[in-house]
């Protein structure tokens, strides 16, 4: 499949340079997409520069108004307090608390500072905030989460942003399970520390995942199958090369009537299902396929294996993995069975549960594969993207070497080849070998010059390393060769971003990959973070629901929810307290 989505290894990290599949789809260091997800790429990277990344436990002297005064003042009763003033009682009680919290005594610190929350003048805002942050905090060493919520709550009232008692009560709502609560203060928090601190970027890493899981696991289960593109569906069929439910029917499998009215879109009136549902392969009438290789395995036809694989294949592309697992299941079980229809079995569970992200399972199927079919080259091929999301390069380039030792002519294996190899070079940081692994991309398109995957790895390889020119000639030879490729649009847009900074023609670009195909769900993705860069909100959650309805796998889905849920939390914090990330 010709510049395909980026994908990300099983617990987040994929491997390349650390960067998880949603940073990913933002192009490797892109340095102007800040928002939504990608904000938060941008602020891990500035929180590895900076300090802060220790936990915020202590009281603290006088209120903190925005980013920094994160150390405690603890100033003793002296000169500059007025004892008879009831600033200064409230002051000298706050200190007081400061000194029994540290030495651990917080029931005791708790009620110094409902002192001096009682003898402030309620006119004193930040020295009032301040009080009930301290209070927070010895409540939060006593694990009160309602209460650590509450006198929070009371602090950012009189001082709306106060890092410290924002970022505690996000803590606080993270303990009592308010996720979103918890995701809009820590959204706050991250915006006005600059993205400087590691612990509220972790947590709001965190509630977005816990999220996004939540409302996919909800969402998912009840969504409507929806069947993916022609194109789509093409490509994937592409990626196989002994897969028997995807060659064409042979002359003596049609009926009289088919070979009479060959090249129209007839209607087939043989009585097999499978064969029918092949026929409407043939046409591109992909609804069918499932209720006609039903028939067949419901009448037990002769083609029974096939219908089984075929009809999983079809449930596999609509999303509903827990109706094809029992069809792969069943047909890698019969042992009289062709020994291709098995193997091609094993590479879509085995792909099923990489998508899954159960690794283990995953490998276990592919190496099954191998076992009972060896001079099957689509085993090797699909284990050696699995090597790679796994970050197994060596074992991955064996893999293709194995596959292009079985089919010389597999463009795709020696394109994936040399990815696997510029993906080792890039990540050791080995200048020498990422230039052979470069050239290995020229004489690959030499070699296959209508392989439109090696042009789309090799413009990725080029955008890494900077050569924009370049890897924007290759993205158009993967548009000349595949025109209808909607993805490679999006990548060429996002190369726009990133090379030229044309938000107008990224822009255009993406929008012509939603008219190409208006299934495509990455298209939806990136045009959605664009338009939180561009401060679109709302246009931006429209794109991210889009692409929701449209995941085509659980995984994914919660993906999407996070990115969504970090622009509606946006929106919240915009509104609640005016503030707003970078946008373009």
């Amino acid at each position: 499949m010709a510049a395909s989505k980026p994908v990300e290894a099983p617990g987040g990290g994929g491997g390349t340079a650390g960067l998880s599949r949603w940073q990913l789809a933002l192009v490797l260091g892109a340095p102007i997409l800040l928002g939504a997800g990608a904000i938060y790429l941008w602020g891990r990277r500035a929180a590895r520069r900076g300090k802060g990344a220790s936990e915020r436990k202590t009281p603290e002297g006088r209120a903190s108004p925005g980013p920094g005064g994160e150390g405690v003042s603890g100033q003793p009763d002296g000169p500059g307090h007025d004892e008879m003033s009831p600033l200064g009682r409230a002051q000298a009680a706050k200190n007081k608390g400061n000194k029994y919290f540290k030495a651990g005594k917080y029931e005791l610190a708790i009620q110094c500072y409902t002192e001096a929350i009682s003898l402030c003048p309620p006119e004193k805002n930040l020295d009032l905030s301040t009080f009930y942050q301290n209070r927070a905090a010895a409540y939060e060493q006593l694990q009160k989460w309602t209460e650590v919520a509450q006198d929070c709550t009371k602090a950012v009232e009189l001082n709306p942003k106060y890092v410290k008692a924002l970022f505690r009560r996000a803590k606080a709502h993270e303990k009592l399970d308010n996720k979103k609560e918890c995701l809009e203060d820590v959204t706050a928090v991250c915006i006005l520390e600059a993205f400087q601190n590691q612990q509220s970027m972790l947590l709001a890493d965190k509630v977005l995942k816990l999220l996004g899981k939540e409302k996919a696991k909800e969402k998912y289960k009840n969504r409507e199958p929806l069947m993916p593109s022609p194109q789509f569906i093409k490509s994937y069929f592409s990626s196989f090369t002994d897969d028997i439910i995807s060659q064409p029917l042979l002359k003596g499998e049609k009926s009289d009537e088919d070979k009479d009215k060959e090249g129209e879109a007839s209607e087939v009136k043989e009585n097999s299902g499978y064969l029918r549902a092949k026929q409407y392969m043939e046409e591109e009438n992909y609804d069918k396929i499932i209720s006609e290789s039903t028939k067949e395995i419901e009448a037990k036809g002769r083609y029974m294996a096939e219908a089984l694989l075929l009809r999983a294949t079809f449930y596999l592309l609509i999303g509903n993995a827990s109706a094809a697992k029992p069809d792969l299941d069943q047909v890698i079980s019969m042992e009289d069975a062709n020994v291709k229809l098995r193997a091609n079995a094993l590479i879509k569970r085995g792909s099923m549960y990489m998508q899954q992200q159960q690794p283990v399972l995953s490998t276990q199927d592919f190496n099954m594969a191998a076992d009972i079919d060896p001079q099957n080259a689509d085993v090797y091929h699909h284990r050696g993207q699995l090597k790679i999301l796994l970050d197994q390069i060596e074992e991955a380039v064996e893999d293709f070497d194995e596959c292009i030792r079985l089919r010389p002519n597999s463009a795709l294996a020696q394109a994936q080849k040399c990815f696997a190899l510029y993906r080792q070079a890039y990540t050791g940081s080995n200048a020498l070998t990422v230039q052979a692994a470069m050239k290995g991309f020229e004489d690959v398109i030499k070699k296959f010059p209508r392989c439109a995957e090696g042009y789309a790895l090799y413009a990725q390889a080029l955008t890494d390393q900077q050569q924009f020119g370049k890897a924007d000639e290759m993205y158009d030879k993967c548009i000349d060769l595949e025109p209808d490729n909607a993805t490679t649009y999006v990548h060429k847009g996002l190369l726009q971003l990133q090379w030229k900074q044309d938000l107008d023609k990224g822009l255009e670009l993406i929008s012509k990959a939603i008219e190409i195909d208006n299934k495509c769900d990455f298209a939806y993705e990136t045009m959605g973070t664009i338009e939180v860069q561009r401060g679109n909100l709302d246009k931006a959650i429209e794109m991210f629901n889009k692409a929701i309805n449209l995941a085509k796998s659980e995984m994914e889905m919660a993906h999407l929810y996070s990115l969504c849920d970090a622009a509606y939390a946006q929106t919240e914090v915009a509104k609640k307290y005016g503030l707003k990330p970078p946008t373009l």
